[in-house]
């Protein structure tokens, strides 16, 4: 028999991450499929056939991506005739929303089918846009159970299939084994540096972080610091910012939920890692800093007061946000502090975050994308 082929787009860290494990639960259910597409190292390992690796197209902001716009472009085409020549039987958009609309819309022109596999977040602006969507998909997979109401109300086949990070966010070891493996000492405070997976977010928020840690390590030099490498991330680029603190960060790669479990508090970036982070009950802040004219018109469309997902899916801010100019060593390391010396406020945010690991359930979002995505191939 022929082979069943998937295309699979996804242009960030975690959607490579989600795609990976989506795949590897399709070749559970189905033995018969290959898979290709544009993707990163995770896809990859899943034995999927890259023809565009995504690794550096991670960006954040209007004005970012307007500089990245030749580039983005170049590639969309190369995967719009890649879809031609191929004729998939299903293609898979993970994420990385505006371009993947793109290819959604093309695909849908030339009679492919489309799954779109997280939602925009249309709860947070343009509500409307679950039309322009619903007219390039034939099914919206959404990770959170509150987004399907949005899609039924026009009509659009929508599908709840639970966050995948409820399944991925697994340590390799446990916390004391993980503590030797990094040869820290449970015994003094531990900080968790997360800077992101985008090139754009290290240049913009590692600096930040890092002259924060100086401050802390000033008032407490027993203070340890750990700093989660994402893949995407070359060793220079971080060892470029790292050599201009006298710090003494362990820099861990490949096992960032090992890394942020043996934390007492991490300062982070925003997007899925946060959910991460609160996935494992660890207290964080959050720090946020874009173009300021990326800022201003994002302030003026987004209609949620909030920028983390903690704090969007609980409904009231639980962990702190620091939003551009208080996005500042200064502020950040008051908040880090803050978290290390009061207990009532730590003990407060465990709870909150054990909540939130409540209300997204028990997991099985990979295997049910696969079931999903199984239905798809098999309906007519």
């Amino acid at each position: 028999m022929k082979p069943i082929q998937i295309f699979f787009s996804a242009g960030e860290a975690s959607g490579d991450q989600h795609a990976a494990a989506m795949f590897l639960e399709l070749q559970q259910q189905h033995a018969n499929i290959i898979a290709t597409g544009m993707g990163g190292t995770k896809m990859r390992q899943a034995g999927i056939e890259l023809i565009v690796d995504s690794s550096n197209m991670g960006v954040i902001g209007i004005f970012e991506v307007i500089k990245q716009y030749p580039k983005l472009r170049r590639t969309l085409k190369h995967l719009q005739q890649n879809l031609l020549e191929l004729r998939p039987n299903l293609l898979v958009c993970v994420d990385y929303k505006e371009f993947n609309l793109k290819l959604a819309q093309f695909a849908k022109q030339h009679g492919i089918k489309v799954l779109f596999y997280v939602s925009p977040q249309v709860w947070a602006w343009r509500p409307k846009r679950v039309l322009t969507y619903g007219k390039a998909i034939d099914m919206m997979a959404v990770i959170f159970p509150f987004e399907t109401a949005y899609y039924t109300a026009e009509n659009i086949p929508v599908r709840y299939v639970g966050h995948p990070s409820v399944d991925s966010v697994q340590p390799k070891f446990s916390k004391s084994m993980a503590l030797q493996e990094f040869k820290l000492n449970p015994k003094q405070p531990i900080i968790g540096l997360l800077p992101g997976s985008r090139h754009n977010e290290i240049k913009r928020l590692l600096p930040v972080m890092l002259q924060a840690a100086k401050l802390i390590q000033a008032q407490d030099p027993t203070v340890q610091f750990v700093l989660a490498q994402a893949e995407s991330i070359s060793d220079a680029n971080i060892e470029y910012h790292l050599s201009k603190y006298p710090l003494n960060i362990k820099v861990i790669k490949h096992l960032p939920y090992d890394a942020i479990q043996c934390c007492d508090a991490v300062m982070t970036t925003s997007g899925t890692i946060t959910l991460e982070t609160a996935l494992l009950k660890i207290p964080m802040v959050i720090i946020y800093k874009v173009a300021p004219l990326t800022y201003l018109l994002g302030k003026w469309l987004i209609q949620i007061n909030m920028i983390g997902l903690p704090n969007i899916i609980a409904g009231k801010k639980i962990v702190p946000e620091l939003i551009q100019q208080n996005a500042n060593p200064i502020t950040l390391s008051t908040e880090i502090n803050k978290l290390l010396i009061q207990n009532n406020y730590t003990n407060a945010i465990h709870q909150a975050l054990s909540e939130i690991k409540q209300q997204l359930g028990t997991g099985g979002g990979s295997k049910n994308m696969a079931s999903l995505a199984v239905e798809m191939l098999v309906s007519k």
